[in-house]
């Protein structure tokens, strides 16, 4: 039992220098995943291509592994399959194992691994690092709209590719489609030709008009909160950035001292 503790404990931790480490390691073999992804979308050597292929599966395996660990640690399982995280971890995973049998169209949502780094932005915990809350706001702000593109650009992909090959070649053309048609700018240069393909982009115009305005918003509201900010240095934490009429630390509580104050 206390083993099991101890690795739920490292799994989710983001401070100790092991908890960090581990959390680090597993957000660089998403980010390669996410790349290899990617980089198949071009014309590649036989040989790269098979070495892609053998890396990409080893990185299933561990992110397998992972899972297993994390529903192995759950205190309630139940409640852990039917989470968030468990279901972005189940269609990151499946997908692969699927492909054994021939399912090929499901690998479309291995896309949406990409959304696995978005445990590693909590609270005020930044990829292993404590900053502040707005810093953390707007990261997790500008990583979502990231997010909703790169699933929606492969996705259109891997869908149009096989029906229209010169209109999607790449990921880059896919990548181009959804900026376009999120930002509901359409050029019509490139237009899909299956029906899934025009499902998917009238979700992206759908999500454009609803999401992309809202989360720009929110951004620019911690932008302009910012800029109200003044520079207290804290004596005990080194934070420097605190409200106007702040009176004691937000991160450390110790109260400040108004000696210099300097308007950003």
């Amino acid at each position: 039992m206390l083993l099991r503790q101890k690795i739920a404990f490292y799994l989710e931790d983001m401070e100790t220098p092991v908890g960090r480490t581990i959390n680090l390691v597993i957000t660089a073999l998403v980010l390669v995943s996410s790349a290899i992804f990617v980089a198949e979308t071009y014309p590649l050597p036989d040989y790269v291509r098979i070495n892609l292929d053998i890396i990409d599966f080893a990185l299933v395996l561990l992110f397998a592994y992972e899972y297993l660990l994390r529903l192995w640690c759950a205190p309630d399982k139940v409640k852990y399959l039917f989470s968030l995280y468990s279901v972005i971890d189940l269609l990151a995973i499946v997908p692969v194992f699927l492909g054994i049998v021939d399912i090929s169209f499901i690998r479309i949502f291995r896309w949406f691994r990409i959304l696995r780094l978005i445990r590693f932005i909590e609270g005020r915990t930044l990829l292993g690092r404590i900053i502040l809350e707005d810093s953390v706001i707007s990261a997790r702000i500008l990583f979502t709209l990231f997010a909703i593109i790169f699933v929606y650009s492969g996705l259109i992909y891997q869908v149009e590719h096989p029906v229209n090959p010169k209109g999607f070649r790449t990921f880059l053309d896919a990548f181009y489609f959804s900026v376009v048609t999120m930002t509901t700018v359409g050029f019509g240069d490139v237009t899909p030709t299956s029906e899934l393909g025009r499902l998917l982009t009238v979700l992206m115009i759908l999500t454009g008009i609803a999401l992309i305005p809202w989360q720009l918003g929110n951004l620019i509201k911690r932008l302009v909160k910012n800029s109200d900010r003044v520079e207290t240095l804290c004596s005990t934490c080194g934070l420097s950035s605190h409200d106007a009429d702040a009176r004691f630390c937000k991160i450390c509580g110790n109260k400040l001292e108004k000696l210099a104050v300097v308007r950003e």
